[in-house]
C-alpha cells in the first residue's frame, strides 16, 4: 500500500505544477496576449496526465478502503489549481494515520 501512496504523492505534485502553469502562465498568454501554444501543449499534457491522477487516487483509496465521498473529493482536487499539493499532504497525513491505527490492532506473533 505504501507504493499506492508514493505514486499518488507524485502524481499530485506532477498535475499539480502543470495545473499552475497552465492557469498562471498559459491562460494570461492566451487571452491577454493572443499566444495559444502554452495552452494547446500544456493543456493536452494536463489532460493526459489527470487521468493518471484519477488512477493512482482511485488505486490508493480502494487500496485503503476508503468511502466514496473521500475518494470523490480527492480526485477532485487536480481540478483546482493549488488544492492538489494541499490535497496530497491531507491524504498522506490520513493515509500514515490509518495505518498506526492498523498496526495496533494486529496483534504481535506469539513467540514459542
Amino acid at each position: 500500500m505504501r507504493a499506492a501512496l508514493t505514486r499518488y504523492r507524485v502524481i499530485a505534485w506532477i498535475v499539480g505544477v502543470v495545473l499552475i502553469l497552465l492557469v498562471v502562465i498559459g491562460m494570461p498568454l492566451k487571452y491577454g496576449f493572443d499566444n495559444p501554444i502554452l495552452v494547446e501543449t500544456v493543456g493536452q499534457a494536463h489532460g493526459f496526465l489527470y487521468m493518471l491522477y484519477l488512477v493512482a487516487a482511485f488505486d490508493l483509496s480502494r487500496r485503503v478502503d476508503w468511502p466514496l465521498k473521500r475518494m470523490v473529493l480527492v480526485m477532485l482536487a487536480g481540478t483546482v489549481p493549488f488544492v492538489s499539493f494541499w490535497a496530497e499532504r491531507r491524504v498522506s497525513a490520513l493515509y500514515l494515520a490509518e495505518q498506526r491505527v492498523r498496526e495496533q490492532q494486529t496483534p504481535e506473533p506469539v513467540a514459542g
